[in-house]
């Protein structure tokens, strides 16, 4: 017998959809979503579209105007100064907790990881830069071998998306972003694990700079508009 295949609703496509959009600012912060516009674009009904954004606004990433419409959800600088106080703690700690336990079947893992980094950089689409970023981290997650860490980053990892896209716009970035993620990775499986955890935290307190420029930047062009 073939086995059942599960297949995706049209609100799940749909979210997902909009929440690449949003993670990646093809729908920039501020933006209305026009439930209509959205609909035929995507060649779907309404009702779709509107399970998917009643989502969206569940996790955050839209609001309502009070105009019987919604956006995407500005930047808020009190939000990303949690998420990123939460990761300065939990990233270091995953990084001192993987470098416990590291297999050579992780070390191969690493290089696939970066290997895809690397292709992305060279193929510029900034949906695939993010991805490669976030893979690099769940990758770290899960060396760690604690699944409440695991869960714990997924709970924000739409927000922590969308900051990485907007430090990801920055071609000069992307260097910077990778080359850490490298020399963490080299320091754990040369056994330096204090040193890797160091590199951890000091990339995720640049990340943070690099993200409140951003939220400055967008503050400031509402502000002129």
């Amino acid at each position: 017998m073939e086995k059942v295949k599960q297949r995706r609703s049209l609100v799940e496509e749909t979210y997902d959809i909009l929440v690449d959009a949003i993670c990646t600012g093809e729908i920039r912060p501020g933006e209305r979503l026009n439930h209509d516009d959205i609909a035929a674009r995507l060649n779907v009904s309404r009702q779709p579209v509107n399970s998917a954004i009643s989502i969206l606004k569940a996790n955050g990433l839209v609001e309502d105007t009070g105009r019987r419409s919604v956006i995407v959800t500005p930047f808020d600088r009190h939000l990303f100064r949690a998420i990123y106080d939460f990761r300065v703690v939990i990233e270091p700690f995953a990084v001192r907790q993987a470098g416990k336990t590291l297999t050579p079947a992780d070390r191969a893992t690493a290089d696939a990881v970066l290997c895809a980094a690397d292709d992305a950089q060279r193929d510029g689409s900034l949906s695939r830069l993010v991805e490669a970023d976030m893979n690099f981290h769940e990758m770290i997650y899960g060396w760690s071998r604690n699944p409440v860490i695991e869960t714990s980053m997924r709970m924000n990892w739409h927000h922590i998306r969308r900051s990485m896209a907007e430090i990801l716009r920055d071609p000069a970035a992307i260097a910077s972003v990778w080359a850490q993620h490298f020399d963490i990775v080299e320091d754990l499986f040369a056994g330096e694990i204090e040193s890797a955890a160091s590199k951890m935290e000091n990339h995720i307190r640049q990340s943070y700079d690099a993200v409140i420029r951003v939220i400055e930047t967008n503050e400031t062009d509402r502000i002129e508009v």
